[in-house]
């Protein structure tokens, strides 16, 4: 997947080199103490999240609305689903509609920024080759250019595959390829890996899995028992059940919990845990090959997910049919169909919003708050549903760090002994470029992501602590691999998510696949592709579509954008 003209061991030299250099340069100037690096909370405006809910706990009125707008259908939410359901109006034929967006920027957990000239993910940077289970989101990328059928079968651009190396993990004072630690690993810890594989692949026949999801949720049927089995207990208790105890892969697999779903083992469901990977292309313990067709492709950009949408969110600026900076204060339905009252804060004034319909891509603890009134599977899924709190720490760096013996500097770089709660490690903004060369000499920006599920009072800290806080931890866990990161840190800019994403706790695929499937449609749409395919269900109410990565327990671009299509389709 390589773009790189260089051989991987001309590549390695390279970058030791460079490494080598770094590492003299910090020696030579070690006499003097860097200053700490500038930056601050960017990409989300907390404090504007959190009027809503403070005006409703202190039972404030806000202004009544000073002009009424309308339109035939209104998005409330700009996420991946927001942006999702405005492309499937337009692909039905609809252009009368309005996006309303609490931030400044559309895209959700998906946004992109910059930190010194350098674009960089705030939130999402990857999306795995799709199956074909997602055929919305395969349309989508076929649509954007990055697939295409040559010779009878779909190549993706290569330009867009993450290039290699694309992982390693820092164990034992050095780095080695891949996250699944194998580097002095004993003979009892690889007998677990190829023992937890088998029972991936066992229960993959026992039950199906897919993302998104609700592709393998059936009307008038209940979930399958292997999965209700799952679904019923923690993913800590079934690999307590299993005698899966061994040191090595219970963090590698506490790591991927936390990678996708904000929380580990002790929390998500056991359906989670196996679903990380049943959905994908399964576990392969070390020695194990997979075909050909189930290598773990990786799209990735260097703003992250955010290159996504960007372009989703587009047509929406150059047609004004997007208002950012606007937050959702009320949702009814009415006679003849929708109000929706929002809160502009740049004219400080109250806006109505008359349409046919509303597609509601908001997070369900926010729409709970107002849609009025709520209907009984909304309350429900709020009191049930549980989100985990996210941090993403942008660092600008003015030339390569210095690095530790072994495998070369990747795309996500990973800490098995992470000093800070929740830490996921980081990925190089600067690993896609075309010219390898590019990354030995100039800046760059390295995305750290800190899950905060488990984290006790992790909301309340993301909201209270001083930037510095954040700031001083990160950057002491990454000097143990990077000795000279104090010196080469100009700027850390760091994007806060108090309700990042849903997790998936025991119990809540039984809850949510029966209101997903509570209005089957019937509608058909065709993808580029020439094929036709039914719309999934949506829930809602006769005027009202949900469409949200929280209806599928937990947050990812195949579940939000599958969704939001949907609701974009059936509201047409």
């Amino acid at each position: 997947m390589s773009q790189t003209p260089f051989s991987p061991v001309r590549r390695r030299t390279l970058l030791q080199a460079g490494a080598a250099a770094a590492a003299g340069l910090a020696l030579a100037g070690c006499e003097r103490e860097p200053a700490a690096p500038a930056g601050g909370f960017t990409g989300i405006d907390m404090e504007r999240g959190h009027a809503l809910r403070d005006r409703l706990a202190k039972g404030e009125p806000w202004p009544e609305p000073s002009i009424v707008r309308r339109t035939q259908v209104v998005i409330a939410g700009g996420g991946v689903a927001g942006l999702a359901a405005a492309r499937g109006l337009r692909l039905a034929g609809v252009d009368d509609y309005m996006l309303l967006e609490l931030e400044d920027a559309p895209g959700g957990n998906s946004r992109a920024g910059q930190v010194g000239g350098i674009a960089c993910p705030l939130g999402a940077h990857y999306l795995p080759v799709p199956g074909n289970d997602a055929r919305e989101v395969q349309d989508l990328l076929e649509e954007l250019g990055l697939r295409r059928r040559e010779a009878g079968r779909w190549r993706y651009d290569e330009r867009h595959l993450c290039h290699s190396p694309q992982e390693r993990l820092f164990i034992g004072g050095q780095w080695q390829e891949g996250l699944l630690p194998v580097a002095g690993v004993p003979e009892s810890t690889l007998a677990q890996y190829r023992r937890f594989a088998a029972s991936v692949a066992e229960l993959s026949r026992a039950a199906r899995f897919a993302m998104p999801t609700m592709k393998t949720w059936t009307p008038g049927r209940p979930l399958a028992p292997a999965v209700l089995a799952l679904d019923a207990l923690t993913f800590d208790a079934w690999l307590t059940r299993e005698g899966f105890d061994d040191t090595y892969l219970r963090w590698y697999l506490d790591y991927c919990c936390r990678d996708d779903y904000g929380a580990g083992p002790q929390r998500v469901s056991a359906w989670a845990g196996i679903h990380y990977f049943a959905s994908r292309h399964g576990f392969h313990a070390p020695g194990e090959s997979a075909p050909p067709d189930e290598r773990d492709g990786v799209l990735t950009w260097p703003q992250g997910n955010g290159w996504l949408t960007e372009r989703l969110a587009a047509p929406l600026a150059q047609g004004g049919q997007m208002r950012t900076g606007s937050t959702v204060l009320r949702i009814a339905e009415t006679a003849r169909g929708v109000e929706v009252d929002t809160y502009h804060h740049a004219s400080d004034s109250v806006e109505r919003w008359q349409a046919r319909r509303c597609i509601v891509a908001l997070p369900v603890f926010v729409a709970a708050r107002v849609v009025q009134p709520q209907p009984d599977f909304l309350r429900e899924a709020a009191q049930r549903l549980q989100w985990a709190p996210w941090l993403v720490a942008n660092i600008h760096i003015d030339a390569p760090l210095a690095d530790r013996e072994g495998a070369a500097p990747a795309w996500d770089n990973v800490l098995y002994a992470d000093r800070n709660p929740g830490g996921l490690g980081y990925v190089s903004a600067g690993h896609q470029r075309l010219d390898p060369r590019a990354a030995l000499t100039g800046p760059n920006v390295l995305s750290y992501y800190q899950a905060l599920g488990d984290v006790p009072d992790g909301r309340r800290l993301l909201a209270e602590q001083p930037w510095t806080h954040w700031r001083d931890a990160i950057l002491q866990t990454l000097a143990v691999p990077h000795p000279d990161l104090a010196q080469r840190a100009t700027r850390v800019e760091i994007t806060r998510y108090g309700h990042a994403m849903s997790i998936p706790v025991p119990g809540l695929q039984a809850f949510l696949s029966k209101i997903g499937l509570q209005r089957p449609s019937n509608k058909r749409y065709q993808l580029s592709n020439g094929e036709r395919v039914a719309v999934p269900p949506t829930p809602g109410t006769a005027r009202l579509a949900f469409a949200h990565g929280d209806w599928s327990g937990y947050s990812v671009f195949e579940e939000a954008f599958t969704r939001g299509h949907a609701a974009g389709l059936a509201s047409a």
